[in-house]
């Protein structure tokens, strides 16, 4: 496809998203929420078609040698399917937070000032992998009353348009634009620098996929970004804490699906309780495989456990989001010890702290530098079905708009409005 064909077909697709935005804006809940239904009532109805159209890309996938966690990010079975469909009815169920007025407030001059939540207009979303992102990225289009331009992976193109016809069809039995979500049909890498160069169409893009991705966009992209580069989440086992709800969670946080960005791929252990706790967990990691990139001193204690892999961890290793059955290992003094060591490492994803102390949960809560700082629980939590959210759009490790699971609110802005009866400045 030549440069000028695909700067058109662009420009097309920006042009008419722009058009869709103004009526999505506009659009009544009830319409919206009817969309969202009929697409959850479609996601099930099609479930087998769906999954001959995903066969395509994991044979194709395998063919090509893709690595085992990144097929299993293409796969739309069943039960992935049936999670998207939730989602959608989950977010039809929540209230529309769309014209909302939050803060009015009286000024001493009269007038009444407050803040409205509206739409953010077009965003464009470059993701890799997984499928289900077409559904969740359209989904809370749909119900944040925005239009959106999605551009899936090569790897997943199949099922990325089997999808998108789905969402198409949801629309226009919902009287809403066709238009309101369309995804790029061509695989030319060279359509994600025209998406993200468009500011005159495309108020926002959130790229969802490889550092390698996520650094091109932020680097190039003309419009502003919503990312997260990597997920080097941590979970921390304190002195004190309940071993037996550590071992159960820390399993959990890395065994329990390993591709995942939420994944814990670094485990910290306080010196009180490392030589009770790590021959437990070492025996599950053996167990299911996972190998360990350990400290001198976690060495010393896992190197009695049977079938452990262990390996010294290097410097970069602290850093390393691994996506694989890997996780680094450190015995840190304490909490303080924990906190310093995951604001200097972590990319201020998701960081969990297991603990009986009340004082160091608070703690790790103010000081930990993350988007999400979990109590007692599972690092894999971090997802905005699991947060209430209907779906996520991806998680943002940004300050600025948007921070964490990206739901809803994260792809709305508020204006300003103000309420007079007559004043006028002195």
């Amino acid at each position: 496809m030549t440069a000028s064909t695909l700067s058109e077909m662009a420009h097309a697709l920006g042009a008419q998203a722009k058009a869709a935005s103004a009526l999505m804006a506009s659009a009544s809940t009830a319409r919206k929420n009817q969309a969202l239904t009929r697409l959850a009532a479609l996601l099930r109805s099609n479930t087998a078609a769906l999954q001959i159209d995903n066969a395509k890309d994991l044979d194709r996938a395998r063919a090509a040698g893709l690595a085992a966690p990144m097929v299993d990010r293409l796969k739309l079975t069943p039960a992935v399917l049936e999670t998207c469909a939730q989602g959608c009815e989950q977010l039809a169920a929540m209230a529309d937070v769309i014209g909302e007025i939050i803060g009015m407030k009286q000024q001493p001059s009269g007038i009444r000032v407050g803040q409205m939540r509206v739409p953010i207009g077009v965003f464009g979303m470059i993701f890799e992998s997984r499928p289900n992102v077409t559904i969740e990225a359209a989904s809370l289009s749909i119900k944040s009353g925005n239009a959106c331009i999605l551009r899936g992976g090569s790897e997943a193109i199949d099922s990325n348009k089997a999808l998108a016809l789905l969402v198409e069809q949801a629309l226009l039995e919902s009287g809403l634009p066709a238009h309101a979500v369309q995804l790029v049909q061509t695989t030319d890498r060279a359509m994600v620098g025209e998406l993200i160069a468009m500011p005159q169409y495309v108020d926002v893009i959130i790229p969802r996929g490889g550092k390698g991705l996520i650094e091109r966009i932020s680097r190039d992209a003309k419009v502003p970004v919503i990312k997260h580069l990597d997920g080097n989440c941590h979970t921390y086992v304190d002195d004190p804490c309940d071993l037996n709800m550590a071992v159960k969670v820390a399993d959990n946080a890395k065994t329990q699906k390993y591709s995942p960005c939420n994944a814990s791929e670094s485990l910290l252990v306080a010196r009180g309780v490392a030589a009770e706790f790590l021959p437990r967990i070492g025996a599950i990691y053996a167990a299911k495989g996972v190998e360990m990139r350990v400290c001198p001193e976690a060495r010393a204690i896992l190197g009695k456990v049977s079938g452990a892999q262990l390996q010294d961890a290097s410097e970069q290793d602290w850093f390393e989001e691994y996506l694989a059955p890997i996780i680094s290992v450190k015995v840190v003094d304490g909490v303080d010890a924990a906190i310093a060591h995951i604001n200097h490492y972590s990319s201020h994803h998701t960081d969990a702290i297991l603990t009986r102390d009340h004082m160091h949960a608070q703690r790790f809560l103010r000081e930990v530098d993350s988007a999400s700082v979990m109590v007692n629980t599972s690092t894999r939590f971090a997802d905005g079905f699991e947060y209430g959210l209907g779906a996520e759009i991806g998680i943002s490790t940004d300050k600025f708009h948007a921070r964490g699971p990206v739901g809803i609110e994260g792809l709305t802005s508020l204006k300003y409005v103000v309420l007079g009866q007559g004043e006028v400045r002195g």
